[in-house]
């Protein structure tokens, strides 16, 4: 294992969390729960769509580490990983837990930007 390789499986795992905490957030009692507030329609919108963004670009390094079957087993392991994670923090610690998923994305593109 190369140290592509363990970049690779971090940037998966990354984006799997922020993409269920993007999607965790568009629902309103998660969102109040965070924030202190109600969302508002364009704030729901515009989550559900970065979760699901982020959630398929979470497809992308493993099935480039794997292959396509064994890729997309992963990545269902790593689903459950992220929403693990991410209800896990949500219910201890909410506002911290939404700044670590957006320190993810900010890692995983820190990481694209260099090349891995």
């Amino acid at each position: 294992m190369t140290l592509n390789d363990i970049f690779a499986i971090a940037m998966a795992w990354l984006l799997t969390y922020a993409g269920m905490a993007c999607l965790g957030l568009a629902a309103p009692r998660h969102y109040h729960q965070v924030w202190g507030r109600n969302p508002r329609a364009g704030h729901t919108r515009v989550l559900r769509g970065a979760g699901a963004l982020l959630l398929g670009l979470s497809i992308l390094p493993c099935v480039g580490l794997w292959g396509d079957t064994l890729g997309m087993v992963v990545w269902l392991g790593w689903l459950c990983a992220g929403a693990l994670l991410w209800f896990g923090m949500l219910s201890w610690a909410p506002r911290p837990a939404a700044g670590t998923a957006a320190l993810a994305v900010a890692i995983t593109l820190l990481g694209v930007g260099i090349g891995f």
